[in-house]
């Protein structure tokens, strides 16, 4: 892993980490809240953890909004999800763009999204391309599974022979093939469920499941599971130095 910098540990931070946003309606329950609240308090969250991962050296981080799966809730709540995102991104743009944030959106095909939303997911993406920081990808209406049926499609498409397809090639008919695979995710409230989220890039992926509803959820909590990441062995497969009385590394 080419990781950012070095933790108190010294080993490197996660290069890539990918966030699950969950809780925001048990969140709102426990309060006597309607749903949308958890909604509207998940905002300080996000630039907590924005600028918790871009100040630890984390160069990617990946935040799950909404997925292809979101769809079946309420319209009202679909709604308000749209109206509150748009704010968000509105609100936000010039902060990202002075943090030197390239932001991208993973996603964002159902013709039910609306199109000024669209709009500024675009004007984002133009306004903060040429920034070098860190990457931001926000999956909104994002399925994994989608994802690899059109790389699937698209390979089929450019009449691709089959005996030349292998993982890496497969992997740059993906949206945005550039993004490197995932080293941590993070999913809070304690649900443990991969739920459809880049199944593809999260394959070797460590996962770390806090407690904490998002709304809950901030800088110090991230960077605690940043260190429990910087505890682990990541093996891919393999064993690690020294294991079964080897001593060569």
């Amino acid at each position: 892993m080419t990781g950012g910098r070095g933790g108190e540990l010294g080993r490197p931070v996660p290069r890539h980490v990918a966030c699950v946003m969950d809780g925001n309606g048990r969140w709102a329950e426990r309060r006597s809240l309607p749903r949308t609240s958890g909604h509207r308090a998940a905002e300080s969250t996000v630039i907590d953890v924005i600028e918790a991962a871009r100040s630890a050296g984390v160069e990617w981080l990946s935040l799950y909004a909404f997925s292809t799966e979101n769809w079946r809730r309420p319209h009202s709540e679909i709604d308000y999800l749209m109206r509150l995102v748009r704010r968000v991104v509105r609100k936000h743009a010039p902060l990202l763009h002075a943090r030197g944030i390239r932001c991208r959106f993973l996603g964002v095909a159902d013709p039910r999204i609306p199109a000024p939303l669209a709009r500024d997911f675009a004007d984002l993406m133009t306004l903060t391309d040429a920034n070098r920081g860190m990457t931001l990808t926000v999956a909104f209406d994002h399925g994994g599974r989608r994802d690899i049926v059109e790389a699937a499609r698209s390979l089929i498409r450019s009449g691709v022979a089959a005996d030349a397809v292998d993982e890496r090639y497969f992997a740059t008919h993906l949206p945005f093939p550039d993004t490197p695979d995932v080293d941590l995710v993070i999913r809070t409230s304690g649900e443990q469920r991969i739920s459809n989220f880049m199944l593809w890039q999260v394959a070797y992926a460590e996962w770390i499941f806090p407690p904490a509803l998002w709304p809950d959820f901030h800088a110090p909590h991230f960077l605690e599971c940043l260190r429990s990441y910087q505890q682990r062995e990541r093996r891919f497969g393999g064993v690690t130095p020294y294991a079964n009385g080897d001593p060569t590394p």
